[in-house]
Order: structure tokens, then C-alpha cells, then sequence
């Protein structure tokens, strides 16, 4: 498998296109470039049941091996409360909602983009 040669934005649309097919809930991109060097974007999604998240994971995955995008890795999914698919340009993060409020990645990512404006 060959890794994607397209910019981290063409492989953040891949991501959100199939996250749209599976009908993720509350898709949200933010873009880390300026605040790390592990990755470009950080795709945040939250599914409705483990089933959901799990049906996410394979979508990625699939979409993944298709356009030939080496996968770097994947955690959580024994559990399914929060899924990691690492794509090293872009990170997504599959939540169920109450650990997408326990956490808030988006609030604790954003402020630290906000607080380096």
C-alpha cells in the first residue's frame, strides 16, 4: 500500500465523504497544522450506537484501501466509546455522544489555536 501523495486536504475530504455515507453526527474539522507536527486535521464524528462507530470505522477503512492510503493505525475499537483511525495527515476521532461531552476535544483543541491567534 502506497501512501496518499494528494495535500492533507484531499485525504480530509476522503474522510468526510465517507463519514457522510455512514451518516455520521456532528462532523467537525480542525486544523492543528499551526499547533502540531503529528498531524494536519483532526476530524471529530460521533455515532449513535457501537454498531454506528464500528460501521464508521470499516467506511474509513474501505475508502482507505481503495485510493491505496496507508492506515498508521486504529484503537478503541474493542470498546467503541472512542474510535482512532490514524491516516497521519488526518486523525479522526469516532465518539460516542457522552464521551464526546466528557471529553471536548473540540473546546480544548480550539482554545489552543484560539490562545496562539
Amino acid at each position: 500500500m502506497k501512501t496518499l501523495t494528494a495535500p492533507a486536504e484531499g485525504l480530509r475530504d476522503l474522510v468526510i465523504n465517507a463519514l457522510n455515507d455512514r451518516k455520521a453526527n456532528q462532523i467537525k474539522i480542525i486544523n492543528v497544522t499551526t499547533l502540531t507536527e503529528i498531524t494536519d486535521y483532526m476530524v471529530i464524528a460521533s455515532g449513535g450506537s457501537l454498531r454506528h462507530m464500528r460501521s464508521l470505522v470499516d467506511q474509513i477503512l474501505y475508502v482507505a484501501k481503495s485510493e491505496e492510503i496507508s492506515v498508521l493505525g486504529v484503537e478503541g475499537l474493542p470498546h467503541g466509546d472512542w474510535i482512532l483511525v490514524d491516516l497521519g495527515e488526518v486523525v479522526v476521532h469516532l465518539m460516542k455522544p457522552e464521551a464526546r461531552a466528557f471529553y471536548e476535544l473540540e473546546r480544548l483543541w480550539e482554545g489552543i489555536s484560539d490562545s496562539q491567534a
